[in-house]
Parts: C-alpha cells; structure tokens; sequence
C-alpha cells in the first residue's frame, strides 16, 4: 500500500500520467480500496510468456474478484450503497474482461505498479535537495526526462505562436476582404450622381489608402511570424533529433547489448517499459510538431506571402518525416528473441545487403512454417505484440563453408517484417528487424558446438557491427567473463568459477604448468582454440570438454556444486598432493581430464575412480555412490562424507530401478571378478584386488587383499583405462563399498 499513498501525491503531468492508467480495464477505484492486496500479490512470480502459468493468473483474478465482493457485502447504510453497487458492478466487469485471458489481468497490473513506480521515483529525484538522485537512479535518466521537459515547453511555445499566427491571418484576411468590399463600391460609383459620387468617391479612397497601407504593414509583420515560428520549429526538430539518437543510438543499443549477453547467462536485460515510454513521449512530440508544421503549410497555402518560408516549411516537413521514419524503424524490436509479424530466414551475406539497403530479392535461406502472426493490441500496456507460437524450420539452404569453417559455425538470423501506417495511411512504414544470430544444427550431437559460435558471438560482438562481424581472437580475461557468466546461468548458482578454478582453465586451455593468474593476464585465445582444435592427446575441444562440465553440473550435480562439495577443476597432481596429507579414508570430486562431462572420485590411497558420466547418474545419484562406498569417509578437507551426501540419499525403503543391476560400475545381481591361486604375481602382471569368495551379494561380509598398483594397469594420466581394466575398477569399487573395519584387520565378520 506504500507505493499507492506515494502516488496519491504525484503532481502535475505525473498526476496526468498515472490516472491516465487506469479505466473500464481497470477502475482507479479498485486500485484505490484493494492497495494493500494488490502490492502483496506475487504478479511479478507470473511469466507471462508461459501458457502454463495461467492458472496462477486464474488464482489471482478469482481472489481479487472474491476481495470485490467481499467489500461490497460489508458496505452498510447510506454512505456504503453506492460503493456497494460500484464494488458489485467492478466485480462482474473484471470477471467478463479477464476471465476468458487471466494473463491480461497480470499484465495490466504489472504494468500499472511498473508505472506508479517509475513516476514516484522520477517525482522523488525531482524533489530531492541539490538535484541529487536516488541511490541506484543513472544520472542519464534524469537528463532525458529534463530534455523531454524542455521540449514540451518549446513544444507548447511553438503551439501559442502558431495560435497567434492563425488569429492574426484570419483577422488580415477579414480586413483584405473589406478592401475587396472598398474595391467594390468605389466601381459601382458611376451610377450615382456627380455631387454624391466624388463625396462618397473620396471617403471611401481615404478608407482604401488606410487599409491597403495597414494589409501591407500586416503582411510583413505575418511573413516574420511565419519565419520566426520556423525558426523556432526548426530548433524544436534538432532537440527532437538529439534526444531521439540519446534513446535509441545509446540507450536502446545498450538494451540490446544487455539482450545479447543474457543468451550468455548474463544478467536480465531488463523491462523495455522505460524504453517504451520515452519512445512513447518522442513520438508523441514528434507527432505534435509534424502536425504544428503542417497548419503552418496551410496557413501559407491560404494566405501566400511571397519570402523564404516556403523553402524553410519544405525543409522542416522532410526533416520531422525522417525523424518519426528513424523512430519507427529504429524501435521496431525483438523483446524476446525470436517473435514478431512475418518471420524470413536468411544467411550473413543477405543480412549485409539488407542493412546496406540493397536488395535481397526476397531470398531467404529456408522455410519457416506458420512464419505470419497477427499483432495484437494491449490496451493495459498500450503495446502491440505477435507471438509465433507454432513457428518451425522446415527447410534451410547452406551457404559455401570457408576454409576450416564447419556447419555449427554457420551464422543465421530470423528477419522480422511488418507495415503499418499512422495518420490515416498518411505515412506508411515497411519496418524490419533482425534477431541475434542463429545455428541451425539438424542433431542433438552438433549442440555444444553450436552452442560455442552462438557464445562467442554473444559475448564478443560489438554494438552496431556488420552481420556477424567478430573477433577471431580475445583476450583470456574477456573469455574468463564469458565463461564465468555461463557456467552459473546454466548451472544456476551464485557459486562461480573461482581465480584458482579459471587459472585450471587457462592451464588447459594454453597447455601450461604456470598457477600464476598474471601470467595469463595478457594472454589471448583465438576460436581455434577455443572450439576447433583439440586438447592435446584428447580428441575433444577446450569448450567441448567445458560444456561437458556444465551439462554434468546442471542435470545432476547443482546442489552439490552449491554446497561446495565439488572442487571440480583440479588435475590429478593436485588432487594427489592435497589428499597425503589427509587421513585415509578422505576424498575429493574433480572433473575428468579424459572423459567429456565426467567427474571423478579421487581418495587417499590415492586412487581415481573411473569418472562417472550423466549416463551413470541417470542410473544412480552421486550421493548414493559415494553412501555405498564404505571407505570414503571425509570429503576434502575435513567433513564426514553424511553430512554433505546424506540429505540426497535415496531413502533406504525405496524400489531401486530395474536399470540399475547393469550399471556398469555397480551391481547387486552379480559381481564381476578375477581370483588367482596364488597372490604372488609375476613381473608385469597387473595388480588386482584378490576376491576369496564366489559371486558376493550386497549383504555378504568378503575379505580383500590388497596388492600395490602397478603403473600399466593405468593411463598415461593415471586414470584406469576403459577398456583394459573394467573388472579391476569394478573390484576396486566394490572394495571401496564393503564395511570398512573387516576388511582392513582382514576378519570375518
């Protein structure tokens, strides 16, 4: 209720605005009795681009229409029955406008707080002592509205002038029509007899002199009225020029900039309502003293008085018809990408000719089913929208590849198109706009590498380039931003990549040894090396292995990522070194080096265990892993393993699923196993865990003995080998999963 006892004590135009809010869509009245109730309602909870959503907004519209009646029931004697009635009637209006599209009554209403908001706060820097602003109020936005301010006045001046002008032309024209008079009868004199004729004769040339010598005098004093009411128009135009290339040149290419890197993770770009309502204003000014000029040509063409005010009016007309054209142009946009009125898409090279102005001969470069929409007017908002809900590629032409370029790299954009006309067909616009950069990919494998050009181009791109204009190299802090930004989008986290995490990045991506962050300060990565060219010994790129990470982390590892159990990006070296210093039994998570979204257990024996995938994690969690395997005991670098794991353990009285007796790193059904008669191995033989019992089940107590790893039962990195040694990683793991104290005294139980 804070918010409308604020607006209550708005003045002036703000006053004007916020009442202008409200009407049969929504009654003031309603605003005013339910305050309380609809400043504690979640509106902004409501995605009003999500269909499934509109049952909240059902909720919320029987609520209000419920707190209506309510009210109305409860107003009692005189002074209540007309607001009973009122309450009663508001009720039954609400429930026929919105009941058949409740999200309207959520946009309406989003709407009308954004605005009471946005006025209170303008209203509140206008007040504030010194001109000061409220905290988190841009400086800019007080400008703006201080140049709006100015031209509304030079505006209103210009329409008092104009006033003035046509009072006074109307009133030279009386007077030149009573010299056509004067004309008249001085001709009819003839009829009259000689004595009468050269009386009236020379009355009435005395009242002609006069007149013709004020016309004259008259004449000039308009043709100065006329010149300096241009004059005026004409500054009025080049404020009007000025402030529109502040909004749309810097703030609204600012907006679509925040619109790019929030395809990146990064923060929202943010409500248009501002932009709208200054545009809002520009056009209304625009409009204004198009109009303005267009009295004062008719003004001329009913009175002509020869001078420099024809060519001047010329002028003044083209320049606010290319000022309300750029408007219209400029601010025909994508607020979420990709919607708008007829869709085309077409490749880099027509996106050039088509900002060049050159013609594209309606080419397009594929078919896009159910490519025209309706747009359709909200009178909450006073904005026109067009949602392509069932819009699909069907087909798409592929350009020449270049060099080294592949499919994934291939740029495409959607082409929005509409035309409409405004003063009665008396300006008819053809306005296009084009959405961020695309790939088109045809499988589900091509989506990391699509997802890398569409990243890059995002977050390296500059403002107002040529399509798809972008750098082939960055800086690696500008890349460490980028990729900062998209991991905690996609794994949605405040928890980012930390200094150590990004320079295990960069010690990946460069092939380098050095733990120095200033080292790789004032290093650059090209694309090749960010998505063409493989790590070295990997058959994978440095942003395929990263995307690798983030798929893992955001279908199945974000809460524990959150909680800080996950180090992740640590090499085995590392992990090694801080794990010796540790009791046994402790252990740590770290992202595989040799496995594409793999992640795995390292403990103080110090053993990797083979990395686990999505794949395995669909089968079962990772907290059920680790509770299986008895031996870990201490997460790096000092909790019991229960306390971070155990909240997202299956609980012990659930079905296990079907699919989890073929896991490939754990079974239940079966064991796979090697034994050896005797434990004694001869050179080069790889090391084993020796198994003395047939086929165990889970609740079998086995006794292990366990012999030193030997190096060729690992990898070059010290991982197991997929191939090679299945069984022996299975053995090791289910060592790891028996109850510890049997099997380290060797007793059985």
């Amino acid at each position: 209720m804070a918010l409308w006892i604020q607006a209550q004590q708005l003045q002036g135009d703000a006053l004007h605005q916020m009442q202008a809010l409200y009407g049969q869509h929504f009654p003031i009245e309603v605003r005013h009795y339910f305050a309380q109730w609809i400043e504690s309602q979640p509106w902004d909870a409501i995605d009003l681009e999500k269909q499934q959503e509109e049952f909240k907004a059902k909720r919320l519209l029987d609520s209000l229409i419920q707190e209506l009646q309510r009210k109305a029931e409860h107003q009692m004697g005189e002074d209540g029955f007309l607001l009973k009635i009122k309450l009663s009637h508001y009720a039954s209006q609400l429930k026929s406008t919105y009941d058949p599209c409740p999200m309207e009554l959520v946009r309406c209403i989003k709407h009308i707080l954004y605005t009471e908001q946005r006025l209170v706060q303008e209203a509140s820097n206008v007040s504030t002592s010194g001109g000061g602003l409220m905290d988190g109020t841009p400086q800019k936005y007080q400008q703006i509205n201080q140049v709006f301010e100015e031209l509304r006045v030079m505006t209103q001046d210009t329409e008092n002038d104009l006033r003035k002008l046509q009072h006074s032309q109307e009133y030279f024209i009386i007077q030149y029509q009573e010299s056509l008079r004067i004309q008249a009868q001085l001709s009819s004199l003839s009829n009259l007899p000689p004595a009468e004729r050269v009386q009236r004769e020379a009355s009435l040339q005395s009242r002609k002199a006069t007149l013709e010598a004020w016309l004259t005098r008259e004449a000039n004093t308009l043709q100065e009225y006329r010149q300096d009411l241009a004059e005026k128009q004409q500054r009025t135009l080049a404020l009007l020029r000025k402030q529109q290339t502040v909004i749309v040149d810097d703030e609204l290419i600012q907006w679509k900039r925040r619109q790019q890197l929030a395809g990146n993770g990064g923060p929202s770009e943010g409500s248009l309502d501002i932009l709208q309502s200054w545009c809002e204003k520009l056009a209304d000014m625009i409009w204004q003293n198009r109009q303005q000029i267009r009295r004062v040509e008719h003004l001329t063409q009913q009175l002509p008085i020869p001078g420099p005010t024809e060519e001047l009016l010329k002028d003044l007309n083209a320049t606010v018809t290319d000022i309300i054209s750029a408007l219209v142009t400029s601010t025909f946009i994508i607020e979420k990408q990709p919607p708008q009125v007829k869709a085309t898409i077409i490749n880099e090279q027509q996106a050039k000719a088509l900002l060049k102005n050159e013609s594209t001969r309606n080419d397009s470069s594929g078919e896009i089913l159910n490519n025209n929409c309706v747009m359709e007017y909200h009178q909450a908002t006073g904005t026109l929208s067009a949602h392509f809900r069932n819009m699909s590629l069907k087909r798409i032409k592929r350009s020449d590849r270049r060099g080294a370029e592949s499919v994934t790299e291939e740029k495409f954009t959607v082409l929005f198109e509409s035309q409409f006309s405004v003063g009665g067909n008396e300006l008819v616009f053809h306005v296009k706009t084009l959405s961020l950069p695309v790939v088109v990919i045809v499988h589900g494998s091509q989506d990391n590498n699509a997802t890398a050009t569409v990243l890059w181009d995002n977050a390296f791109s500059e403002p107002g380039r040529v399509p798809f204009a972008v750098p082939d190299k960055v800086s690696w802090p500008q890349l460490c931003e980028a990729l900062n930004m998209k991991y905690k989008a996609e794994v949605q986290s405040d928890r980012g990549l930390s200094e150590e995490n990004l320079v295990f990045l960069a010690q990946k991506a460069f092939s380098s040894s050095s733990s120095s962050p200033e080292e790789y300060r004032s290093m650059t990565m090209t694309w090749s090396q960010f998505n063409r060219e493989s790590l070295p010994g990997r058959n994978f790129t440095f942003w395929q292995w990263f995307d690798g990470v983030i798929e893992l982390m955001k279908k199945h590892l974000k809460a524990h990522w959150n909680d800080g159990a996950i180090l992740g990006f640590l090499n085995k070296q590392q992990a090694q070194d801080m794990l010796l210093s540790k009791p046994n039994g402790t252990f740590l998570l770290r992202f595989s080096d040799s496995e594409i979204g793999g992640i795995t257990i390292a403990w103080r024996m110090v053993w990797n265990l083979m990395p686990f995938t999505t794949k395995d994690f669909s089968i079962r969690s990772l907290a059920d892993r680790i509770s299986d395997l008895n031996h870990l005991l201490f997460l790096y670098p000092n909790q019991p393993k229960d306390e971070i794991f155990s909240r997202y353990c299956t609980p012990p009285n659930c079905t296990l699923p079907l699919t989890y007796c073929s896991s490939p790193l754990f079974y239940y059904d079966q064991v796979l196993h090697f034994t050896s008669p005797n434990p004694e191995q001869s050179p080069g033989n790889p090391a084993f865990i020796d198994h003395h019992t047939a086929s165990p089940t889970v609740s079998q107590q086995n006794s292990f003995g366990i012999y030193p790893p030997i190096d060729p039962m690992l990898d070059a990195e010290g991982e197991f080998d997929l191939d090679e040694t299945m069984d022996m990683a299975r053995q090791v793991e289910e060592f790891l999963r028996q109850p510890s104290e049997p099997q380290w005294t060797g007793q059985q139980s």
